[in-house]
């Protein structure tokens, strides 16, 4: 059976400025993906791959174009509209881990619960059992500071997965992690994935963290360079 369409982009085109100091960003990208993929997008700096991924995030609105997601037309939406699928639907992990210093692991995997209306038990049930997922189940009282790098980057993995979004984009996950810590945080990531279904967009500049994907997008001068699938 064939995966239904999770993303949907035709023309897609994002400038900044105006006059002499208007710069394309994206310039007329067309791309689909599917509920249930893992995808790498790779490119140099200045390519465009972090307006692309800010674009598919709702952190941004496209200057022309169409984006669909999941069937909603996402270029049309407002603000506060975007707000909602990113706080329904979508789960954000980033490379600074982006964790609330003097809050323990549990508080920061509540946060994204807060704005549901969860009881106090809910909250505190969810986030336990999506501190369990991540191989964390003892570290629920320690701050961040009391953790390492790859403990606080699974605080942030189980903070994006405890609202049980069906998409998650990771933002140069593994850029802060020796390469032991990378290939534990990858293979959680491709649990996630595999196991649970979780369609995850990755932005890597690593060679060896785009290979744990199943299809590898190249973004250059504001356009798909190339797009090549894994099989392995």
């Amino acid at each position: 059976m064939i995966a239904e369409t999770l993303i949907e982009l035709r023309g897609l085109t994002k400038t900044y400025g105006s006059g002499d100091a208007k710069f394309k960003a994206l310039c007329g990208v067309d791309l689909s993906i599917r509920r249930g993929e893992f995808v790498a997008v790779m490119g140099p700096s200045g390519s465009g791959k972090s307006t692309l991924m800010n674009l598919l995030g709702c952190l941004d609105s496209p200057s022309s174009g169409s984006y669909h997601f999941k069937g909603i037309q996402v270029e049309s939406l407002n603000k506060d509209q975007r707000s909602l699928i990113r706080r329904h639907a979508l789960g954000f992990i980033f490379q600074g881990f982006n964790l609330l210093a003097r809050t323990s692991a549990l508080e920061n995997v509540e946060l994204p619960l807060l704005y549901r209306g969860y009881s106090r038990k809910q909250r505190h049930q969810m986030a336990r059992d999506a501190l369990a997922s991540v191989g964390l189940p003892d570290k629920e009282r320690n701050t961040p500071a009391e953790l390492s790098g790859g403990q606080q980057q699974r605080v942030a993995i189980a903070r994006a997965i405890v609202t049980q979004p069906d998409t998650l984009f990771a933002d140069e996950p593994t850029g802060n992690l020796d390469s032991k810590t990378t290939r534990e945080i990858m293979e959680l990531l491709t649990r996630l994935n595999s196991e649970r279904g979780i369609s995850i967009i990755m932005v890597t500049h690593e060679d060896e963290v785009a290979a744990y994907a199943k299809r590898i997008i190249h973004v250059r001068d504001g356009l798909i360079s190339k797009d090549t699938s894994s099989h392995t």
